[in-house]
């Protein structure tokens, strides 16, 4: 019988979808981090439940070919990268397989091939946003992440994935906070000053933006403070500061204040400007994210005549990035500064083709077929929990010639496709795209064509 801290010999002979290793023991399957397939360990058990258990390696006794022995087991038991133990080129690898298994598991489709997943060159300093929890830590005030499923912070000052002037910033500004004598929020006590700090950086602009989360409005010498910054960074365009009272996970609350430079930075994508806040959404992954909408543009065999509806359009990058390619782009977004922001970023370069409504796009969509907007393309780009019935439903009343569809989860991709093709369209092809080298994410995009044979 196994229980709590027995000690097993296993071998690893898979890894979860997030990274850990899996051993079966006794009819039980253990999940088990920082260990990959090929691995035999001695595992101490940590718990056991009714089929499954957790262990941790207390020995290796045979180590991967394909481990990254150099990593810092620190980002590991942050999820900063979950899988940055494993070698870049069978992460890859890992992912293509996670896509064509949920597609054969879910949906049945095993006659279309899965490409092989596109990556970067160089997959560490790639992210263009960061958001950091500010805590005490042996006295201290620090900056750094969360271990896994706790709120205990790891004291971290190069965080891998993250643009290297961005982890200066945060460091330079975890600095002046302490000689400051700035407290740290305590969330059992809820007192202190200091929750997050979020950086914003353009990939090709440079520009920088710093947030400071706070609990309250007023920040002790925030003039002295940004005078520093300023001066190590001219980078920095905008300084701004969110003000967070609730006893919540949420990073922002709902009052954002510009105490330094514009309430924007701008950078590019695909040849297009876009002013980023605070608040909205853009990839964090530049590089990657214009092989990800290149290839959604590819797929979709674009011609002149097109009209595109961009469901879930965001601030419009997707859709902008259409735009120049065909006659009109409809866009649809639930937040209501999202699409604000969408028609800025459309009069910001100059396209007069694109048209954005706050609305849900099941509605806004029967409302355009009304007014006889026929799309030949259907782009969605949904959140992880993919598509409901009734917004599939009522894409293929649109009779769109295609569906080019974005996903940043296979599982709910799966499932989407399969009732796609039970209403008459066929998936063609599936292309992963590794937005986040390193972790367990997966971005993919699909073609689903109407009664292709």
């Amino acid at each position: 019988m196994l229980e709590k801290n027995s000690i097993v010999e296993v071998e690893i002979t898979d890894l979860s979808h997030e990274g850990a290793g899996v051993a079966k023991v006794d009819g039980f399957v253990f999940f088990v981090e920082n260990a990959l397939p090929g691995e035999k360990i001695k595992m101490r058990v940590l718990k056991v439940k009714k089929n499954i258990g957790f262990g941790k390696v207390e020995e290796y006794l045979t180590i991967s070919e394909h481990r990254n022995q150099d990593l810092n087991v620190d980002y590991l038991r942050t999820g900063i990268a979950d899988f940055g133990h494993l070698a870049y080129s069978e992460q890859l690898k890992f992912k293509r397989k996670q896509v064509a298994d949920n597609l054969y598991k879910t949906a049945g489709i095993s006659d279309v091939e899965v490409a092989e997943t596109l990556g970067m060159e160089h997959p560490y300093a790639y992210r263009n946003k960061a958001q950091v929890p500010v805590r005490r830590v042996n006295g201290q005030l620090e900056t750094g992440f969360f271990r896994k499923h706790s709120h205990d912070l790891m004291p971290i000052s190069d965080f891998y994935i993250q643009n290297k002037e961005i982890d200066r910033l945060i460091n330079f500004t975890r600095d002046l906070l302490r000689r400051f004598d700035l407290k740290p929020y305590d969330e059992k006590e809820q007192t202190g000053l200091i929750r997050n700090l979020v950086v914003r950086r353009g990939h090709y602009s440079g520009e920088m933006m710093l947030v400071f989360v706070t609990t309250r409005p007023k920040i002790f010498r925030i003039e002295q403070i940004i005078e520093k910054i300023v001066a190590e960074f001219p980078a920095v365009k905008s300084i701004v500061q969110n003000i967070n009272d609730k006893n919540t996970n949420a990073i922002f609350g709902n009052e954002f204040r510009t105490l330094y430079g514009k309430d924007t930075i701008v950078d590019s994508m695909l040849g297009n400007q876009y002013e980023i806040s605070a608040r909205s959404f853009y990839q964090v992954n530049t590089e990657m994210a214009e092989k990800l909408y290149q290839t959604a543009i590819d797929f979709s065999d674009l011609t002149a005549d097109d009209i595109v509806i961009d469901a879930y359009s965001g601030i419009g990058t997707i859709g902008l990035s259409f735009a120049k390619n065909v006659k009109a782009v409809y866009g649809v977004e639930v937040i209501e500064e999202a699409v604000e922001d969408a028609k800025r970023n459309a009069a910001l370069n100059g396209i007069t083709n694109a048209h954005y409504v706050a609305d849900s796009a099941e509605h806004a969509m029967a409302t355009w077929s009304k007014n006889g907007i026929k799309p030949s393309v259907i782009l969605v780009d949904p959140p992880r929990k993919g598509l409901t019935e009734n917004f599939i439903k009522a894409s293929v009343a649109m009779q769109p010639e295609k569906v080019t569809y974005i996903s940043c989860n296979p599982a709910t991709m799966a499932r989407d496709i399969k009732l796609y093709q039970e209403l008459g369209y066929k998936l063609q092809k599936v292309q992963p795209v590794d937005l986040f080298p390193n972790t367990h994410h997966v971005e993919c995009v699909s073609l689903l064509v109407k009664n292709a044979d």
